[in-house]
């Protein structure tokens, strides 16, 4: 049987906590930032943790997290 590949681009986007969940960065932090308030861009420079929803799929995208 072969190895399961590891999804590249799930793996630069998420990593797994202490905990078994996965961690995320917030959109909204690249460019045009003049317009939006300190604390909006505070915000979203904190990582947040995937949705319950969609953790499922993350899982199978990296198998050896």
């Amino acid at each position: 049987m072969p190895k399961m590949k590891t999804c590249r681009a799930a793996a630069k986007r998420f990593s797994k906590t202490g905990s078994g969940k996965f961690k995320r960065r917030k959109k909204g932090l690249r460019h045009i930032l003049t317009k939006h308030s300190r604390s909006l861009k505070n915000k979203r420079g904190k990582a947040a943790l995937v949705d319950s929803c969609d953790a499922k799929r993350v899982a199978r995208q990296l198998p050896y997290a």
